[in-house]
């Protein structure tokens, strides 16, 4: 195998190391996203139980006030039959007397039942904002964590990109343009083995004659289907 492809080999080793360095920090940045949205679904789910209460609220105040003026109906209409001198005014009274009673009643079940529909909001509310209280606490020592491993990570990818940037300037402008191309277009995956005549690129098989070519390493090969630069080795020398 010529020193150039040696290089590449090398090269795209390292690539890969650091790729690997940064989906661990973007996993870790991950986590610490998913806590931050969980804390805006609780309070955004607090911001509307506050809202249903205050709705609540005035639903109640509205009913009362509806209680209020039937109850003070009912009374002005009792006064009245007091001073009815027809039959048919009596029954007229006594029509309206009902029909607040039926309000008065009413109005008691729907208050009742606002009352209920309150308390359980209340209650949803105070439990979001214990959950809440606990996950921003945990999110402010999660941060910490996730900020020492991210630094230690970060450290780590410095040192072997410095390996990259040693190797890279090593190779010839041309030849490292085009594998930086390929990397870029080909998910960070350059150089690739051939098994048996498949680049373990796209897994698509070569002409046979490249394929011997390809083993025999004298100069630079490249996939007919997905143009990633090819590389045979034995399995013992792995």
């Amino acid at each position: 195998m010529n020193d150039e492809m040696n290089q590449l080999i090398d090269l795209q080793k390292i690539d890969t190391e650091l790729a690997g360095f940064d989906r661990e920090i973007s996993e870790q940045e991950q986590e610490i996203d998913k806590r931050r949205q969980s804390i805006d679904e609780k309070k955004e789910a607090i911001a509307h139980c506050q809202d249903r209460i205050k709705e609540l609220q005035e639903k109640k105040r509205a009913i009362e006030i509806e209680n209020e003026d039937a109850g003070a109906r009912i009374k002005d209409r009792q006064n009245k039959m007091m001073q009815v001198q027809t039959s048919r005014e009596h029954q007229a009274l006594l029509k309206e007397i009902e029909e607040n009673k039926r309000i008065v009643k009413e109005s008691e079940e729907q208050l009742l039942a606002t009352l209920e529909a309150m308390e359980q909001t209340e209650n949803e509310a105070r439990e979001l904002e214990n959950l809440l209280s606990a996950e921003e606490k945990l999110l402010d020592e999660e941060t910490v964590t996730v900020s020492k491993k991210i630094k230690k990570i970060q450290n780590r990818r410095k040192t072997v990109a410095k390996k990259r940037d040693s190797l890279a300037a090593d190779l010839k402008a041309p030849l490292l343009k085009r594998y930086n191309m390929l990397l870029t277009k080909r998910d960070g995956l350059a150089v690739v083995k051939t098994v048996d005549g498949v680049c373990q690129g796209c897994y698509m098989s070569m002409p046979p004659q490249q394929y011997n070519e390809v083993r025999k390493g004298d100069k630079l090969q490249i996939c007919p289907t997905c143009q990633r630069l090819l590389y045979y080795q034995e399995e013992e020398e792995e």
